[in-house]
């Protein structure tokens, strides 16, 4: 599938997001299993991942672009150069980070794993948004922090980023924080999830 009609016509399509792969927690398997007495349906390893932006369904965000500039700025022009923005981003090289605490997520659907993660990681994070608002203002957007937080695509809540890893569901929804036995986290290196969803131009 190439162009931009790789998803067209699908009610909804993949989501697009600039993660980092867990390559391992703590020393072991065995350790991550352990999370199961805090959780239910444990999430399996191979998939974890912590976001570090969230795009959303590509048509999507072409359309809250589109109805914020009234029009003037329709997603055929738009996500083409999103596309290539995302394309082009730097890598980032993996890490290694930590956690010591559980945290509801998703308006407490999902618990995850709070972590502190080196320096460059924030600034690689800030990076990020600085280069999304410079992409808006070329795509003549305006009063952009607002649309950013705004966007039913891009799924800000917050204009605050706190890493974290999702790992299952809760086992109610109005399960607290908790604290755990501290644990290591091993990252690699940064990619896009969904990238073969993208225009190619």
């Amino acid at each position: 599938m190439t162009g931009s009609n790789a998803t067209a016509g699908k009610p909804h399509g993949p989501r697009i997001t600039v993660e980092v792969p867990v390559l391992r927690v703590g020393a072991g398997p065995s350790e991550y299993e352990g999370l199961n007495r805090f959780v239910d349906s444990l999430r399996k390893p191979q998939g974890l991942h912590l976001t570090l932006m969230h795009v959303g369904i590509f048509e999507d965000l072409g359309g809250d672009i589109a109805a914020w500039t009234k029009g003037l700025s329709p997603p055929e022009k738009t996500l083409p150069e999103i596309a290539s923005w995302l394309t082009e981003l730097p890598v980032l090289q993996g890490f290694l980070g930590k956690s010591d605490k559980l945290i509801p997520l998703g308006g407490g659907r999902l618990m995850g794993l709070e972590v502190d993660v080196p320096q460059e990681v924030h600034d690689y994070q800030a990076l990020l948004v600085q280069g999304l608002h410079i992409l808006f203002d070329d795509l003549g957007l305006d009063n952009i922090d607002d649309f950013i937080l705004s966007s039913p695509a891009l799924g800000y809540r917050s204009p605050r980023w706190l890493p974290h890893i999702a790992v299952g569901k809760a086992r109610t929804r109005h399960e607290p924080e908790m604290e755990i036995a501290p644990v290591a986290i091993e990252f690699g290196d940064s990619r896009i999830r969904n990238r073969e969803a993208l225009p190619v131009s």
